[in-house]
């Protein structure tokens, strides 16, 4: 949302500068002025690089080049301050104006607007510390027009809990863009787009007894989490070819590149997976019978005074996510990253997505290697329901891959 504003700034900016450059020529023809918006790739003699949405542009710095810094906090063209070519740093966010070449690759600038790497990280991880200690994530199991109301389902590693949100009166809605979980890709929205199954993330106040949600901003989306097993993997093309477990059929994922490819630990899957099967009433593998095993409240903590894996897990990972939109979802970015030649036929994947109506091609967002153990959980507490594999239905859960993200 930050580059939105910085957008903004340029075209009062340029308005004013082109304005005055035609009037003192009014026989000659204008030229259309191009406002440019990308990351600094490089920086080199006076000249720069930055990557923009149709690919890298060189931008040269002249004489008469205005060069301007803009507090993330602050956005404006008021609180704009001079700044020099010096000042610029690989990472950097940038708005440039000028006249672009012919070919459409690099372009003497007028005026530049600035957001340092640092600046905007600093930011971020304000916002993104409020959004932990003062959101939810969760699953949207109702919506009532009529109320404003929204009933979420608020997961936790062994448990879930329903809350029920209802805007405030001045309360801002966004919907994140296709096959993105960027908060500063968001579009405007309302509650009207709010839909059941929708991913949601709210920022507010929360009861004290967990139930009710006052929220400040909502960010949904339209998302699904697809598992199956490694088919194959196309270098050329960037796509795997996995097979369905709920369906049994081929499904093509799409890399792009801002696909997130992440691996769960293999002894954290199977503990949080134990808990989860624990806390449905079946009997994880190599594990104590359901009957013995502690009690677990929804929510995900254990019963005062109670130990053993479930309440352990719960009271330690899952509690996370009652006062926060932390926790289990966050646990995905700390996971070690793989690459997609990486990844084994015959082994098992998780995909999450922009629910687009197709069955058999979709664009990774999130994909999370290492989740057999959790599609066992589904099985073993499904007890033969679901399409496809026993067990597996629309309902199961890998913990930090439901998550939507903040940045």
């Amino acid at each position: 949302m930050l580059y939105n504003f910085l957008i903004a700034i340029v075209f009062i900016a340029v308005s004013a500068i082109f304005s005055f450059i035609y009037s003192q020529d009014p026989g000659q023809q204008p030229l259309k002025p191009t406002v440019l918006t990308g990351e600094i790739v490089s920086i080199g003699d006076k000249k720069l690089t930055i990557s923009t949405a149709n690919g890298n542009v060189e931008i040269v710095i002249t004489e008469t080049t205005s060069i301007k810094r803009v507090s993330p906090e602050k956005p404006s063209l008021s609180t704009a301050t001079p700044a020099e070519f010096g000042d610029l740093g690989t990472g950097d966010r940038i708005t440039v104006s000028g006249i672009l070449a012919t070919d459409g690759r690099s372009m003497p600038a007028r005026s530049l607007f600035l957001m340092t790497k640092a600046d905007i990280s600093q930011k971020q991880a304000k916002e993104a510390e409020e959004w932990r200690r003062r959101g939810i994530t969760g699953k949207v199991k109702s919506v009532n027009q009529q109320t404003g109301q929204v009933v979420v389902e608020v997961r936790g590693i062994v448990g879930s809990t329903d809350v029920t949100l209802t805007p405030k009166a001045d309360a801002k809605f966004l919907r994140y863009a296709p096959d993105s979980i960027r908060y500063d890709e968001a579009l405007a929205s309302s509650l009207a787009d709010v839909k059941e199954g929708d991913m949601l993330r709210a920022l507010g106040d929360r009861s004290t007894d967990g139930t009710s949600f006052a929220a400040e901003q909502v960010v949904t989306g339209a998302f699904q989490t697809i598992a199956g097993t490694v088919v194959s993997y196309n270098a050329e093309t960037n796509e795997i070819v996995i097979k369905n477990v709920q369906t049994n059929k081929d499904v093509t994922v799409t890399l792009g590149n801002s696909s997130v490819l992440k691996r769960f630990p293999s002894e954290m899957a199977e503990r949080m997976a134990g808990a989860q099967m624990i806390a449905g009433g079946a009997r994880p593998v190599g594990g104590p019978p359901a009957g013995g095993a502690a009690p677990v409240r929804p929510g995900g903590q254990g019963a005062p005074g109670q130990g053993g894996m479930a309440g352990g897990m719960a009271g330690g990972m899952a509690g996370g996510m009652r006062g926060g939109s932390g926790g289990v979802d966050d646990l995905f970015e700390r996971f070690p990253a793989v690459s997609a030649a990486d990844l084994k036929p015959g082994e098992m994947i998780a995909v999450s997505c922009t629910r687009n109506g197709s069955a058999e091609r979709v664009r990774a967002i999130k994909l999370l290697a290492g989740v057999e153990p959790f599609i066992r959980a589904a099985q073993a507490a499904g007890g033969g329901r679901g399409m496809g594999r026993p067990g597996v239905d629309s309902g199961f859960t890998i913990p930090g891959l439901d998550g939507i993200g903040f940045n």
